[in-house]
């Protein structure tokens, strides 16, 4: 059988193709992890070197308890179970002559076909089959009962072929000895990183590890000489590579490997991937031409790139893509930020870019999408400089990181990092508002726009990027929609409205940052005030008085009766006329853990029950993460969209 090499350029992308793999109808005995990364793998089984050694001592102990199953319901005596090797002779002496004994009893003998009946009366392992849901043999005819009779065999023959296999765990005593056999004689798939190959490459031909396929991911963001090593981890037989297959997955069109020294990059052009080096020498490849991450819409941002790029079906099959971004007017927008406080970007270290304004901007419609009940695991922070990274980072700490309501995004990172990977919503922060910057490199653009699967929202200078001719074919449909924020307050995550569809709720219009941080403290601190009451009214009352008041409420609300069996999103329409001196009134101290859990179910915020902070915490998280800047402060009414809208 031949033996299959998978190596990628990130443990990101290698630990998404394993799991593709393990969903596969492939044994899990043939499969190998090297490298670090393994424990970001999403689920409970370990595929490291020692995850599989274990796996193979605990499969081991299984098969020969159902031998000795076997074994008992054959009658016959000793201790066929002690090792895979009295095991093996078990099936050679016992179970083979038995069923050859079997065949030679119903085998169909010269024109006379053989009685249906005696299929099932002379097979020999009745009792060991004895525990199935139903009856074996059907009786129906001669033919099907006897493939049933081969697969029962079939079945019997894997366990002892399993258990030959697993007899060099036996002979081999240490973990580090049985590791190096599972990866020389037992894995079928290796998977790997280049960096380890590399790393391992003298260890790995000293083994004498040998495979016939290699499938590299990521190709395009490998270097030449990356690409080469993994050629080269086995030594050839007889002057002849044993290699058959060399696959390459990749796009050209996005980043290309990361060379630090300039001097490599640009006068040894060592920036170019052997993937790129191929198309542009023009070896004859497969290009796919149907994309199923993103919405349609979010596609036609980047399929421009592409030659002939179009949907799969599913993306116009399935709910979420064809469901509207709750409390979002659009599925992608464009928003223009002005400097704030007279200030665009800032340079506090050479090329250490930040924009206060966007990174505020970015943490507040953050903010508001989780007070919704977006889950904030599904919502990721993109941009573009690693300066504006670490100040995002900074004000999600100082804003809403330790409050239960709102936590964490998903990743705060840069687009170069965030490359093969993706999430449900991005936020990105483009910073810069002198100049374009290396934002200007068409293959960066195109990452940048095709992170998102559902909602796309980019936060920058428009006056300055809508003028860079490389930027123009995204941003000519990203400038014809409005550059303001359009948000729907009264709309609660999920939603029934289909995208593109015009809501039924009131559209508010966000011009500003500090427009927007007012309106989020003010949401923020109106839901408090809500809980409160609702813990005031009902929490505090015997169970009866609970049922007869809940009873009332759902009278004077008017809520449909399944609307009644579910908790009741928080009515947010009051959040326009709340002051700061209503948001004031609310004490600190008759916040309450219950209350936390109340708002939890009205708001539909994801957050982790085992989280809840005691009252204290609490307070801490309503009076410090969702500060907001002094110019913020001042109440300033949401502008109503217009009616064209």
């Amino acid at each position: 059988e031949q033996r299959t090499l998978i190596v990628t350029h990130s443990n990101q992308a290698l630990n998404q193709l394993f799991e593709k793999i393990m969903a596969l109808d492939i044994d899990e005995r043939h499969l190998l992890r090297l490298g670090h990364g393994e424990e970001e793998l999403e689920t409970e089984k370990d595929f490291s070197r020692y995850g599989r050694v274990n796996y193979v001592l605990a499969r081991r102990i299984e098969l020969l308890e159902e031998v000795k199953r076997l074994q008992k319901s054959l009658g016959v005596p000793g201790d066929a179970s002690y090792t895979c090797e009295t095991a093996g002779y078990f099936f050679l002496y016992q179970v083979m002559s038995r069923w050859e004994e079997y065949i030679s009893k119903v085998k169909n003998k010269g024109s006379t076909l053989p009685d249906v009946t005696e299929v099932s009366t002379f097979f020999p392992f009745h009792e060991y089959f004895a525990n199935a849901p139903q009856p074996i043999f059907k009786g129906r005819s001669y033919e099907e009962d006897m493939e049933i009779a081969e697969g029962c065999f079939r079945h019997i023959k894997k366990i002892f072929t399993q258990l030959e296999e697993f007899r060099a765990s036996e002979l081999l005593r240490s973990g580090l000895d049985r590791s190096k056999y599972l990866l020389v004689k037992e894995a079928k798939i290796i998977a790997m990183t280049c960096t380890h190959a590399a790393l391992k490459r003298h260890d790995l031909v000293k083994l004498g590890f040998k495979y016939d396929n290699i499938l590299m991911e990521e190709a395009a963001q490998i270097l030449e000489i990356e690409t080469f090593i993994p050629l080269l981890l086995q030594n050839p037989q007889d002057g002849f590579s044993r290699l058959k297959r060399w696959i390459m997955i990749g796009d050209h069109h996005q980043l290309p490997p990361v060379i630090k020294n300039m001097a490599f990059q640009k006068y040894s052009n060592m920036e170019q991937s052997l993937f790129t080096r191929f198309v542009r020498v023009g070896v004859p490849t497969v290009d796919l031409d149907a994309q199923g991450r993103a919405r349609a819409s979010l596609c036609n941002l980047y399929n421009w790139r592409y030659k002939n790029l179009g949907n799969l079906p599913h993306v116009q099959l399935l709910p979420e893509f064809s469901t509207a971004n709750a409390g979002l007017l659009y599925d992608f927008q464009l928003i223009n930020v002005e400097d704030f406080q007279g200030v665009g970007e800032s340079e506090p270290n050479p090329y250490f870019y930040q924009n206060l304004g966007e990174a505020e901007y970015v943490v507040a419609l953050f903010m508001y999408m989780c007070l919704l009940g977006y889950p904030a695991d599904k919502i990721s922070i993109l941009t573009t400089y690693n300066g504006q990274k670490h100040l995002i980072r900074d004000i999600i700490n100082r804003r809403c990181g330790s409050n239960p309501l709102i936590g964490r995004p998903n990743k705060v990172t840069t687009v170069d990092r965030f490359q093969g990977q993706q999430n449900d919503y991005i936020l990105l922060s483009l910073v810069r508002t002198r100049a374009v910057g290396h934002l200007r490199d068409v293959r960066r653009l195109v990452v940048a726009m095709s992170r998102a699967r559902l909602g796309l929202y980019i936060f920058a200078r428009v006056s300055l990027f809508q003028n860079c001719f490389e930027l123009t074919p995204a941003f000519s449909q990203l400038t014809a929609r409005p550059l303001h924020l359009h948000i729907i307050p009264t709309e609660p995550f999920p939603t029934s409205r289909k995208n593109g569809e015009r809501p039924s709720h009131e559209v508010q219009v966000i011009k500003n940052m500090p427009q927007m941080a007012n309106f989020v403290y003010n949401m923020y601190m109106h839901l408090i005030q809500t809980t409160h009451h609702y813990h005031q009214t009902f929490l505090q009352l015997p169970p009866a008085m609970v049922e007869e008041g809940e009873e009332v409420q759902s009278q004077e609300t008017e809520l449909e009766t399944e609307e009644e069996a579910n908790p009741a999103q928080t009515d947010l329409s009051g959040l326009i006329d709340a002051t700061s001196s209503q948001e004031s009134s609310a004490s600190p101290n008759e916040i309450t853990c219950s209350q936390t859990e109340s708002t939890r179910t009205q708001t539909g915020a994801r957050c982790n029950p085992e989280a809840t902070p005691a009252a204290s915490d609490v307070t801490a998280a309503a009076a410090g993460p969702i500060a907001v800047p002094a110019e913020a402060h001042a109440p300033q009414d949401v502008t109503p969209a217009p009616q064209e809208t």
